[in-house]
């Protein structure tokens, strides 16, 4: 009997437990079909609702919101509805009573209903949740970051919080969404130290990502942006991620691939096979983008490496819903037709009158993109011209951030010249001490471009000019002596170029160089190698510790950085200490890796190995076969036409270097018709130093006659100058006197021809060319000449020329400044006793 009681009053009170357990109004709001019926049931049941029901009825909005498209969205009808209002009064007063999960996720819930940062709930959820943030776990820590970012915090204090809480747990962090979520929120935040802690874990997890969920995508995505964010390049890490990407390139919709491409183009990230996967997915979705937005980013996405035919069709579906398209998207469309250069009059018409329309919904980033586009595509407008230079004065007088001024500076120089306001220029004068080194080179840019347009006006104006630029210059001065951290003077440096930075800047820059030597590492020799081969500077001491750095970390650096590095020291032309061991080095590290490189950067690192007189078989073998030219082909297609076209001319010179060095390789040539094509873009006129030194042949030489101009060598070399010598050095003549590189064009030149005269010379007669070399030729900074001038001195004389190289500082020299003084110095290098040596 007892037993029977006591399994009685069990029963009552598992019976109690599940009445008091259960929740039938959380279960019907859980249950609810329409946004209408949950803000029913509030409205019914205000005076019931306690913490779980407010925020299972906001989830179950949001979670409303999140199955439409986005164009069918309505966020802003919810946000004003009574009883959200009910729901935001109901949460503010129990915010105590909400556990660490549930703060949150209110945040997150208000926030995608756009509620301002200045409203009193956020403002109380996010002091709540500054005061818990050490006892977040890491998903509630992550969402909380990614809502302050949100509200535009990522400088915050309490960003800095929160990334001293995740330094600390990170080990115990095994959620990719959460970590990748933080990694976005606190890149503004971050030191080097933890940004590299943060890859690290992001490698380790990528490791585990389900390749074919595609919810999983927006991982790796956001890894990739966290790069972008940070400024590093770290390639172990985006090849990881692009191998998703590829490996999942049809559940990627076009605004995806839009990001990725512009995410990828940000970070100097290249690789083939996406390029062309994407072009592809992108190609094949025209037709189902129907809707406007869509169609934007397809056109944006798509347009810079499409072909002509589908340029031509994106071109004419944007023409015919220009004026639907927003503020917004025409800021995309008319920076993506500066982008693949279009000469579409009716469309730079189109787009010109919808700018002008929208001209003061613009901010200031947004004026110097469409200020810069419509220059570059020679846009006639005026009026929009006058409207634009008003508008970026006008922020240029009050504008204090020095990035800002710069950018508006630059921009404001490119627009048709007229007087710049004389508060502009105070305001320029008032920044410039807190400038970057890539600021003051914009603002120099953009003075040195006033003085040239304005040199008309009135001399108190080019004196002001004049004190801006003096200015500039100390500041500039001051600011690489004081530099003590070589990579923050790299980062300044990365955009910095033109005349400014060589007349002024140069020297004192690699003095500084020189005096932080000792800070040249792995993670930064390739930057140091950009930085001389863009300014062609020789400067031995960082040349011979970028090799000592490299040969030592080799295995650290990524094997695709090898070209950069090797670029420096082949067109500067210079070998450091052990140069065949680190040339070889260099090679064997990136030759495991030959099918991995993208197809133009392999011709590139193939040239530029030639320069140097190296020629690896493998990479020679790797480039030279039907299936590689095959896939460069379809590269180039994407790419715009500068860079088609210095590939394509690299591929012919390596070509050439092969096939005169290498003939063992048994490469054939295969470019005459690619050189006879550039040849008929000449003009074949002749310069005022043409004539002039012909002339004084003439007369060394016994006449024209025994001397051509601009002559083409096999191979399709151009030299300035040619004359023949006999056995005993005296000249020989020419049967067709004087022809000139476009009598040439018409010619036949194959790669056997040996005579210029289509005969075989005399006996021991010698062919002699003549190359008059310009600044370009050398060094920056020393008489050093530079690589590709000594490859084309190697292969002429493969060809059977004695080479004279004649620098035009030494022609023009005050030794050199009479006609006797040049007819002798003519006649000691043509005539010169080891000729035939």
């Amino acid at each position: 009997m007892l037993r029977l009681r006591r399994l009685h009053l069990f029963s009552l009170r598992c019976g109690l437990f599940r009445t008091m357990s259960s929740d039938p109004l959380l279960d019907e709001i859980r249950n609810c079909a329409t946004e209408d019926h949950v803000f029913d049931l509030i409205g019914k049941n205000k005076a019931k609702l306690s913490v779980k029901h407010v925020g299972c009825a906001m989830s179950t909005l949001w979670r409303f919101q999140k199955e439409k498209p986005k164009l069918l969205r309505n966020v802003g009808q919810i946000r004003s509805h009574p009883e959200f209002l009910t729901l935001r009064i109901l949460a503010e007063n129990k915010i105590d009573f909400m556990d660490d999960d549930a703060l949150v996720d209110m945040l997150y819930s208000v926030l995608r209903f756009q509620v301002v940062a200045h409203d009193s709930l956020v403002q109380q959820l996010v002091i709540e949740g500054s005061q818990r943030i050490q006892r977040f776990n890491p998903s509630a820590l992550s969402k909380f970051a990614l809502c302050l970012s949100e509200q535009h915090m990522y400088n915050s204090p309490l960003m800095g919080k929160i990334a001293d809480v995740a330094s600390s747990s990170l080990d115990s962090l095994m959620d990719a969404r959460a970590l990748t979520n933080l990694m976005i929120s606190l890149s503004a935040v971050i030191s080097q130290q933890f940004r590299d802690k943060l890859i690290e874990k992001a490698e380790s997890l990528m490791a585990t990502v389900d390749l074919l969920d595609p919810v999983r995508l927006n991982d790796p995505r956001r890894i990739v942006q966290f790069l972008r964010n940070v400024k590093y390049t770290y390639r172990p890490l985006l090849d990881k991620c692009n191998a998703i990407f590829i490996r999942n390139i049809s559940q990627l919709d076009v605004e995806n691939i839009s990001i990725l491409l512009g995410l990828y183009q940000s970070l100097q990230f290249s690789n083939f096979e996406f390029r062309m996967l994407a072009k592809q997915r992108l190609t094949d979705m025209m037709d189902i983008c129907t809707d406007l937005v869509s169609f934007i980013k397809l056109f944006a996405a798509l347009a810079p490496m499409a072909g002509p035919e589908v340029r031509e069709k994106l071109e004419s579906g944007v023409l015919l819903i220009m004026d639907e398209i927003s503020p917004h998207q025409a800021v995309a469309v008319v920076n993506t037709m500066e982008e693949i250069e279009s000469r579409n009059p009716l469309l730079i018409q189109k787009i010109a009158v919808v700018l002008l329309k929208h001209l003061d919904s613009y901010r200031p980033i947004e004026l110097a993109r469409i200020t810069q586009s419509l220059v570059l595509l020679h846009c006639q407008n005026p009026e929009l011209y006058t409207h634009l230079r008003k508008a970026l004065t006008r922020y240029l007088r009050v504008s204090c951030v020095p990035s800002d001024v710069s950018m508006l500076v630059r921009v404001l120089s490119m627009l048709p010249s007229s007087r710049v306001d004389e508060a502009v220029i105070s305001n320029v004068h008032a920044v410039l001490p807190q400038s970057s080194l890539s600021d003051l080179n914009s603002v120099a840019t953009a003075i040195i471009k006033w003085v040239r347009n304005h040199h008309p006006l009135r001399h108190s104006t080019i004196g002001e000019y004049g004190k801006l630029l003096q200015q500039l210059n100390s500041c500039a001065h001051d600011r690489v002596k004081k530099m003590d951290n070589i990579d923050l003077l790299l980062e300044e440096l990365k955009y910095v170029s033109g005349d400014w930075l060589e007349e002024i800047l140069l020297k004192e820059t690699l003095v500084t160089f020189q005096r932080l030597i000792d800070q040249i590492s792995w993670t930064n020799v390739v930057d140091i190698s950009l930085f001389l081969t863009r300014t062609n500077c020789l400067c031995i001491p960082l040349l011979d510790r970028m090799a000592s750095v490299t040969l030592q970390h080799i295995d650290k650096i990524h094997y695709s950085a090898m070209y950069a590095i090797l670029l420096t020291f082949s067109v500067l032309n210079y070998e450091p200490p052990q140069g065949d061991e680190f040339f070889e080095t260099c090679i064997q590290h990136f030759t495991p890796y030959l099918s991995s490189f993208d197809p133009h950067l392999l011709v590139l690192l193939g040239y530029s190995l030639a320069v140097a007189e190296y020629f690896p078989e493998a990479l020679t073998k790797e480039i030279f076969n039907i299936e590689f030219l095959a896939k460069l082909d379809a590269q180039l297609e994407t790419m715009p036409a500068s860079l088609n076209m210095k590939i394509r001319l690299r591929l012919m010179e390596l070509n050439r270097a092969i096939c005169l060095e290498c003939p063992e390789f048994q490469i054939p040539w295969f470019h005459d018709r690619f050189c006879q094509q550039q040849l008929h873009q000449g003009n074949g006129s002749l310069s005022a130093l043409q004539h002039q030194v012909h002339h004084l042949l003439g007369e060394l030489l016994g006449g024209v006659h025994y001397a051509r101009v601009a002559v083409m060598t096999p191979y399709y070399y151009t030299i300035d100058f040619e004359c023949i010598l006999d056995k005993h050095r005296k000249p020989l003549p020419y049967a067709n006197r004087n022809m000139l590189l476009s009598d040439l064009v018409k010619m036949n030149w194959g790669p056997d021809s040996r005579s210029v005269d289509k005969k075989d010379l005399a006996p021991d007669a010698q062919r002699v060319a003549l190359e008059f070399l310009d600044s370009k030729a050398f060094c920056k900074n020393s008489t050093n000449l530079k690589g590709e001038y000594i490859m084309k001195k190697r292969h002429l004389e493969i060809l059977g020329y004695h080479v004279v190289q004649i620098p035009l500082f030494e022609w023009n020299s005050m030794e050199l400044s009479t006609k006797d003084a040049w007819m002798e110095y003519l006649r000691k290098n043509i005539f010169a006793e080891d000729i035939n040596s």
